[in-house]
């Protein structure tokens, strides 16, 4: 699998990953300018979680990169018409703007924001998803349903043949260049939420049958991350864990909570409170493990997440003995189901 300082350092395999651009949305919320297909430095400062400067520094070191995939500086009349047309209210005589594609480029430069890292390593892990997908050269019998073979037509439509299209006219076209690139934006939207789709119907489906913990998840999923940490750390305490510390937030060592089972064992537990949509990925895992066994020495490493994990998560989590409680695991624990590692 390539790994993330590859991407950092070869322009032609960010080149490669820069259409998908759908991955900033799964990592966090990309908020957008009223024009609805820029945002402005500071906004990528803050989207990115690091200061005006880091992002400065960052187009000054790769500015013409950065303006091949959609960063510009605006000034003049060209900024008075800007704002004219996206009604910004500002009196700046300059304006830097950054499409989607400009902000993935920025994520795949950016070493110091673990924003920009979870980026990479989601890009980097649908690479590996895609190379190692076995090729279906079956024939495909009546047993797939109808719906099921039309969704899966429409996003190989969509995906080989109209943004390829989209792809092409962008590369010819003057002036039409921003409407084009905002159109193929909403149909590689459009496949990525069939695909969804199509992960969530399964999930429901593999899950159907009555629903014993209803309005547990609801309750946890409106907790902040503070509150979650200490939500787990009552969870821990209930099962007979003694010792219990909270250690979120800057300098906690890679962990969130620690305590001690009750027969002496040391736990360490990593919380995400994630969007049920956004899987916990292999290098989240990977930095997990450094902190639970070479910092902690733990016997018990628990990584708990509102969400699942990807395949690649769950194979480092079973390979170094990591105990991952996903989100039907966690709601089953916090309506009284002890967790068997604990015991």
């Amino acid at each position: 699998m390539i790994n993330e300082a590859v991407l950092l350092e070869s322009k032609t395999l960010r080149e490669s990953a820069l259409e998908r651009t759908e991955v900033l949305d799964r990592v966090k919320a990309l908020s957008l300018l009223p024009d609805g297909m820029h945002v402005t430095t500071a906004m990528v400062a803050a989207y990115f979680e690091v200061g005006l400067e880091a992002i400065k520094s960052l187009v000054k070191d790769h500015k013409t990169e950065l303006e091949t995939n959609g960063y510009h500086l605006l000034e003049g009349d060209e900024l008075r018409s800007f704002k004219d047309l996206s009604g910004i209210q500002s009196r700046t005589r300059s304006l830097a703007i950054y499409s989607r594609r400009a902000v993935l480029n920025v994520a795949m430069l950016l070493r110091d924001s673990e924003v920009a890292r979870q980026v990479r390593t989601y890009l980097l892990d649908m690479e590996y998803a895609a190379r190692t997908q076995p090729v279906d050269n079956s024939v495909h019998t009546a047993a797939a349903s109808l719906d099921d073979r039309i969704d899966q037509r429409i996003t190989h439509i969509l995906g080989k043949a109209v943004v390829p299209m989209f792809n092409a006219l962008i590369e010819t076209s003057g002036e039409h260049r921003q409407e084009l690139i905002a159109l193929r934006e909403d149909v590689q939207r459009v496949e990525q939420r069939l695909c969804d789709h199509d992960t969530r119907i399964t999930d429901l489906e593999r899950t159907r049958g009555p629903r014993q913990y209803t309005g547990i998840m609801a309750s946890i999923d409106a907790m902040n991350w503070r509150e979650f940490e200490h939500h787990i750390a009552v969870l821990l305490r209930r099962d007979g864990c003694t010792e219990v510390i909270v250690h979120g937030g800057p300098g906690d060592r890679g962990v969130d909570v620690t305590a001690c089972t009750a027969d002496g064992r040391t736990v360490v537990a990593q919380c995400k409170s994630f969007a049920p949509y956004r899987p916990v990925w292999s290098g989240e895992l990977q930095k997990f493990l450094g902190a639970s066994h070479v910092q902690h020495a733990a016997d018990v490493a628990l990584f708990v997440a509102t969400t699942s994990f990807t395949p690649d998560a769950r194979a480092i989590a079973e390979s170094y003995g990591v105990t991952l409680v996903d989100r039907a695991h966690l709601e089953k624990w916090s309506a009284g189901v002890p967790l068997p590692v604990l015991q």
